[in-house]
This record gives structure tokens, sequence and C-alpha cells, in this order.
């Protein structure tokens, strides 16, 4: 069943640029790693407040990555510019 990862954060508008270099640098190497992440969506909320969505095959794939990932210079160079980050994990339950 494939499980979303909601990241409700905030970014200072200034950083905006950067956040999503970095924000794309760690996707590239999340897919480098597990072919689990199959979409990601990033959403504004207003000037600072984001919410970064993505997709995962399964709970295991997530589990498996989000295990290691904190350690990658790419997930600490993103979350670097992030504040106030909340996460959720959801399972899918319908879609049409």
């Amino acid at each position: 069943m494939s499980v979303l990862r909601l990241t409700r954060l905030t970014v200072t508008p200034a950083d905006v640029d950067e956040m999503l270099v970095r924000r794309s640098a760690l996707i590239e190497a999340v897919r480098k790693t597990t072919d689990g992440l199959t979409e990601t969506k990033l959403a504004r909320v207003d000037d600072e407040t984001w919410l970064d969505v993505w997709r995962w095959e399964s709970g295991d794939a997530l589990d498996a990555v989000t295990a290691v990932a904190p350690t990658w210079p790419e997930a600490q160079a993103a979350f670097a510019l992030v504040q106030d980050a909340t996460v959720e994990r959801l399972e899918l339950v319908d879609e049409r």
C-alpha cells in the first residue's frame, strides 16, 4: 500500500531558491538509493510555509530511507534551511 510523507516546513523567503536546489539534490540522492520513491510534490501555503509530499511504494521503502537519510550531506543541507518542520505519515487508502 502506498504511503505519503507530508512535511510542513517554514523557509524564509530569501532562502527559497536555495531550498529548491537543495530539495532537488536530496530527491536525486534518494532516487539513487531506492526505487521506492514514486513522486514528490511541493506546495506553497504562504510566503514562508510549504507542504512537501513524498509518495512511497510502501512503508518499508520509506522506513529504509528515513533510517539512513539524516546522515546524508544532501539531507543535512536541505534541512539546514528549514525551520519548524513537522512530519506526518499517511496511508493512502483511496485514489480516483
